[in-house]
């Protein structure tokens, strides 16, 4: 089955809903300089939030579970290149936030 609308959603994730809901929690904690690692964690942690908001969506129809393994699998490498540091948008907002925020 072709998911191409929920690839594009998958592959914006990080740019559009993670990196800016990590952003505005340290924000809203006040924490201006947060490690690396943390940032990376929560952008992970708004990842998988949303995975799982997405995925109870889907729920319930037999003719869903290549969508929802689809989901799965597509949040798993997208949080995995996130946390090892290789996605180009968490490593450039928390640059931006740490400096400039």
């Amino acid at each position: 089955m072709d998911f191409f609308e929920m690839e594009r959603v998958l592959e914006e994730l990080v740019r559009t809903f993670a990196a800016p809901s990590a952003t505005t929690w340290f924000k809203v904690t006040g924490d201006k300089k947060p490690t690396l690692g943390e940032y990376r964690m929560k952008v992970a942690e708004f990842m998988n939030l949303f995975e799982s908001a997405l995925s109870s969506g889907f729920q319930g129809d037999p003719n869903s579970n290549d969508l929802l393994n689809f989901i799965k699998k597509s949040v798993r490498d997208h949080t995995t290149l996130a946390l090892s540091g290789k996605n180009k948008e968490v490593e450039k907002r928390y640059k931006y936030y740490v400096e400039y925020g």
